[in-house]
């Protein structure tokens, strides 16, 4: 039997992999830390904050609620507090169709040019 090489998923995000990821100064991921009580990493001996794909993703539920869809910090307490799993799989459609928009968009671009390029042709 061949010898297959498995992907190496990382178990553990620095605050500033995080911040990049989305984009947003580590400042605020440190603010949302004492906001929100869902959003605890876990810190190494020298006291470095360190996320699982977990935290991410209670990160991006939070993103998602403050930052796309406008709600307060309390607000979006409330929400995760009251449809905290149901939010997360909404979100992950949400942004789903996103990527297949974007998808759509770039192919539609792609084939207007071929059709011009075509005419002229």
């Amino acid at each position: 039997m061949p010898y297959k090489d498995r992907e190496i998923e990382k178990q553990y995000f620095t605050i500033g992999e995080v911040a990049a990821q989305f984009n947003v100064a580590p400042s605020l991921i440190r603010f949302w830390e004492t906001e929100f009580e869902e959003l605890r990493p876990r810190k190494s001996k020298k006291g470095n904050r360190l996320y699982t794909p977990q935290d991410i993703d209670v990160f991006r539920t939070i993103y998602h609620l403050v930052k796309e869809r406008g709600y307060t910090i309390p607000g979006a307490r409330d929400m995760l507090k009251q449809k905290g799993p149901q939010l997360k799989e909404k979100i992950d459609v949400i942004q789903s169709l996103e990527r297949i928009r974007k998808f759509m968009v770039t192919m539609k671009k792609e084939l207007d040019a071929i059709g011009k390029a075509q005419q002229q042709g």
